[in-house]
């Protein structure tokens, strides 16, 4: 049973994720027609019946210490709106199934929307949850300790292959006043939960934490991005990787 400051934190999350589902909608509008990529995915929206089931299960649980990464991936978040998704991981690890999923207001051709389903494993998210899992166990425990949160939660595709096109790569007004916005998000989130703690997953994520938090008195730490294009990731078969985001877990 959620205790009452349990469900608080769930209305709360719950509220401020609507709110910035709503405004990266209105801002990623703007991206297309300006031109910066050719097509936005906002699963917040789409998949917000997911995104909203991941909210319960994890933000009541007393995690001090806040896991965000950069943006969702295709294979991923992209897919049912939970920070790095793995199809495998947010059935079977965080027990979330049987939620249908919508379509983005505008489809890529060569990113069509499956949803719980989808059929390729995120190789970002087997891992992330996949090391949470060996370090701490079930779902429960691993929101005791960790709440994931992407800073941006949204997918931006560029070209006729619908390449994601990261944050840190888009400029302009428009693209800082979405980093801005997401700042904000991330305040709130840290305030929501009390977190003592944020860890970047990746140098991008490890500095719009540092921006966004400074001056606040919550410790930011950074870890190593586990997606299979950084070298780093790959090293020792994975297991240096490991180590590397073991030695700043809570």
């Amino acid at each position: 049973m959620l205790s009452s400051s349990g469900t608080m934190s769930v209305e709360k999350l719950l509220r401020v994720a609507s709110r910035l589902r709503d405004d990266v909608d209105v801002i990623g509008r703007e991206l297309t027609i300006q031109g910066t990529v050719d097509c936005v995915y906002n699963p917040l929206a789409y998949a917000w019946n997911v995104h909203k089931r991941y909210i319960e299960i994890s933000g009541d649980m007393g995690a001090s210490t806040v896991m965000m990464g950069m943006n969702p991936g295709p294979h991923g978040m992209g897919q049912m709106g939970v920070p790095f998704a793995a199809t495998s991981m947010v059935r079977d690890l965080l027990g979330i199934s049987g939620i249908d999923v919508d379509q983005p207001s505008i489809i890529h051709p060569s990113r069509p929307v499956i949803g719980l389903d989808y059929p390729r494993e995120e190789v970002s998210g087997t891992r992330i949850w996949g090391l949470l899992s060996e370090t701490y166990g079930g779902a429960s425990e691993i929101f005791e300790k960790v709440f994931l949160v992407n800073h941006c939660p949204l997918m931006l595709l560029d070209g006729p292959r619908g390449s994601n096109i990261t944050p840190d790569k888009i400029s302009g007004p428009t693209a800082r006043g979405l980093l801005e916005r997401c700042d904000e998000h991330l305040l709130e989130v840290v305030e929501i939960l009390n977190a003592d703690t944020v860890i970047g997953i990746g140098k991008f994520a490890e500095k719009r934490a540092n921006n966004a938090l400074r001056g606040s008195g919550v410790v930011v730490k950074g870890c190593w991005h586990p997606s299979p294009a950084s070298p780093l990731a790959n090293r020792n078969g994975g297991a240096d990787w490991r180590e590397n985001v073991r030695s700043v877990l809570p």
